[in-house]
């Protein structure tokens, strides 16, 4: 159920460009931010970690403390939150996401502004109303703060890893077949749509898609629609806009694959397996993810079907409640089929 919301928090400093890292420092100062500690991915690039010192170095502003952070649980959140220097105005999260999780939820604890530097476009969870961390190893999503700010230095995610911004891709795509499962929703038990939410989700991917280049530009472009997707959940205090079936098939395939892989692959593929099952807009993701080379990088690496098959019966329990097209009827042999017979899935999985 959706709920209504008196106050909608959004970003505050927002700089999405080539070089915005080397001027993290002048960012901080200019909102009074003169004591901050950082929480870092402990496998970032050198480079980027020197280009990060040496921006809030230039600009004076006081680094108390620089955490290494290497898994996104709960536990580590805590430990760094008690650590935590009593005179701290902001906390900066730099790197992939793990980090930026573990920086998202110390600042919740600490009722402090947060600032998301992700060094790669992996996924729309640097700017979310959550936190995805593991408790005593299981993963949760907990409630956490929108960032004050959110930092993209394109030329820093353009040199990460080509797959991460694939997964990007990917999950920006999702959004396509999670507004329409929304929709659904509303038509079978009456969930509410919030209209602005679904159409701001909607335009991201769209705005993107008109240029899917990896380029600065298309880094911008990317990195601005999962920053809006993020907006788009905390506007209707919901993950609907962001969130379908394409991302219960994820979540099954994480607790039941031998070798769960990154996120945003899992859910593009199943992105377009739900298109099919929805019957709409499965062309423009066909295409989409040809022109990336979204494709490609699968087939590198092919998916078990069997463990896909299963992960689609097993999909629809784990969000209680939460109704997609995979609640309408059961799609299982519709699933094992298009796996075995779609051409466009042809190398994309073995037995």
């Amino acid at each position: 159920m959706i709920q209504s919301r008196t106050t909608i928090a959004i970003p505050s400093l927002v700089r999405i460009k080539s070089g915005a890292l080397e001027k993290l420092g002048i960012y901080c100062c200019r909102y009074g931010f003169n004591n901050i500690a950082v929480i870092a991915s402990s496998d970032i690039p050198g480079a980027l970690m020197a280009s990060a010192k040496k921006a809030l170095a230039a600009a004076d502003v006081q680094t108390h403390q620089w955490f290494s952070c290497s898994e996104a649980s709960f536990e580590q959140a805590q430990s760094i939150f008690v650590s935590l220097p009593g005179d701290v105005s902001a906390i900066i999260g730099l790197g992939g996401g793990r980090a930026l999780d573990v920086a998202k939820y110390v600042a919740f604890l600490g009722r402090l502004p947060n600032i998301a530097v992700p060094t790669s476009l992996s996924n729309d969870g640097f700017c979310s109303p959550g936190a995805s961390l593991t408790i005593e190893g299981c993963k949760r999503s907990l409630p956490a703060a929108m960032p004050f700010g959110v930092i993209i230095d394109t030329g820093s995610c353009l040199a990460a890893p080509k797959q991460l911004w694939l997964s990007g891709v990917g999950d920006l795509a999702a959004k396509l077949t999670a507004v329409r499962d929304w929709k659904l929703a509303f038509h079978a038990t009456g969930e509410p749509v919030n209209d602005f939410a679904a159409l701001l989700s909607d335009a991201t991917v769209f705005q993107f898609i008109s240029r899917p280049i990896r380029d600065h530009e298309g880094a911008r472009l990317l990195g601005t629609a999962l920053m809006l997707n993020g907006i788009a959940m905390e506007v209707c205090n919901s993950s609907r806009p962001a969130s379908g079936s394409e991302h219960l098939i994820s979540h099954a395939l994480d607790q039941i694959s031998a070798r769960p892989r990154m996120h945003g692959l899992q859910v593009g593929v199943a992105t377009y397996i739900v298109s099919r099952l929805q019957g709409e807009q499965t062309d423009t993701i066909r295409s989409l993810f040809k022109t990336t080379g979204f494709w490609d990088e699968i087939r590198n690496d092919p998916f078990s079907a069997s463990e896909w098959v299963e992960a689609a019966r097993q999909a629809v329990t784990i969000k209680k409640g939460f109704y997609t097209v995979l609640s309408s009827r059961d799609c299982v042999d519709e699933f094992r089929s298009m796996l075995e017979n779609d051409s466009t899935l042809t190398g994309c999985f073995v037995a």
